[in-house]
């Protein structure tokens, strides 16, 4: 049986490609979650206007990967103190947060936020709708590696 970890950590293309190859990952999505449109495109996202995070959906094998260690993973991989920013971009879309599924999701998170010096910039939130993003946004960093590998 799996279980979900939805968190935003900035753009979601970096993200799910820190995900997506974790061993006990079942499969990444990138799209959207916290805002007040439903079914979202990326376009009206980036304006800022629909409340949105860039968020990464994984389900995982807990057998294999705990939620605890992907908590780990999440703080590893960002700086929520970059708060709304990804590289040279900054925005709504790009905040630090936990959206849980279960209350010992809840639990956990809070626990392990309570653990970061940087914990003010993370929101851990009851998990919302998650609206997949387009085609192209999926694993989009693998793809462009895979391109550049066949054209070297």
């Amino acid at each position: 049986m799996t279980e979900k970890f939805t968190l935003g950590a900035g753009c979601f293309w970096g993200v799910e490609d820190s995900f997506r190859n974790l061993k006990g990952v079942v499969e990444t999505a990138v799209g959207y979650s916290g805002g007040t449109t439903s079914n979202p495109r990326y376009s009206e996202v980036c304006t800022g206007n629909t409340g949105h995070a860039e968020t990464v959906e994984v389900l995982f094998d807990p057998k294999v990967v705990s939620y605890e260690e992907l908590l780990e993973k999440f703080w590893e991989i960002h700086d929520p103190r970059a708060t709304h920013r990804s590289d040279h971009d900054s925005s709504y879309q790009y905040r630090s947060v936990i959206f849980f599924h279960t209350p010992d999701q809840e639990r956990l998170a809070i626990r392990s936020r309570a653990r970061q010096p940087t914990r003010q910039w993370t929101s851990v939130v009851p998990a919302v709708p998650f609206y997949r993003a387009e085609a192209h946004h999926q694993q989009y960093v693998a793809k462009r590696k895979a391109r550049y590998e066949k054209a070297s």
